[in-house]
């Protein structure tokens, strides 16, 4: 991949929007990119809005803000209604349709709708949404290689939460297929 990716997650606290970014971040990294990881969230966190922006280039990161994302990933409707129209034409939306009822399509990008927290919770994966929808967002982007992805994960997985390593790997695959 020559281009630069700004990816913009968003979605309530609690949600897994700046782990999904971390991963995305620690993946660049471990693949010798340029990467700016910026999380934003309310103050109450969970229940709250929490957004995440990461740009991963083969040039340096003039600034983390990111205003006109190529990437949107979108994990509820109120994040969907506010960013859908600043994706810049060509490119890419992906948003979890469980949680997003209103999938207001534009013909100027790509958009992926996935069930995302509803294929996790049919797969045993609780929470696992945000991990359906990094494997989505890998599969159509390949903004790194699956073993980078696969270090980056581990990286970023507490080892009091190693046990969860699995399911997230579930998870991403099923994204990946869905």
């Amino acid at each position: 991949m020559e281009r630069e990716l700004q990816i913009l997650l968003a979605g309530f606290g609690g949600q897994g929007v700046l782990f999904a970014g971390k991963c995305i971040a620690y993946a660049g990294l471990m693949d010798g990119r340029e990467v700016s990881w910026l999380p934003s969230y309310g103050p109450e966190m969970r229940g709250g809005t929490a957004n995440c922006s990461v740009t991963l280039s083969d040039a340096p990161i003039g600034s983390p803000l990111i205003t006109a994302p190529n990437v949107l990933v979108a994990l509820n409707q109120p994040s969907y209604d506010k960013f859908v129209d600043e994706v810049q034409p060509g490119g890419v939306i992906i948003a979890d349709t469980s949680m997003i009822a209103d999938l207001r399509l534009r013909d100027d990008v790509e958009c992926f709708g996935v069930p995302a927290t509803k294929i996790a919770e049919e797969n045993g994966l609780g929470k696992g949404g945000n991990m359906v929808l990094l494997g989505k967002l890998f599969e159509v982007t390949k903004f790194c290689d699956w073993d980078t992805l696969m270090e980056g994960l581990r990286h970023c997985i507490p080892a009091s939460k190693a046990h969860l390593l699995d399911n997230n790997i579930k998870a991403i695959k099923l994204g990946m297929e869905a």
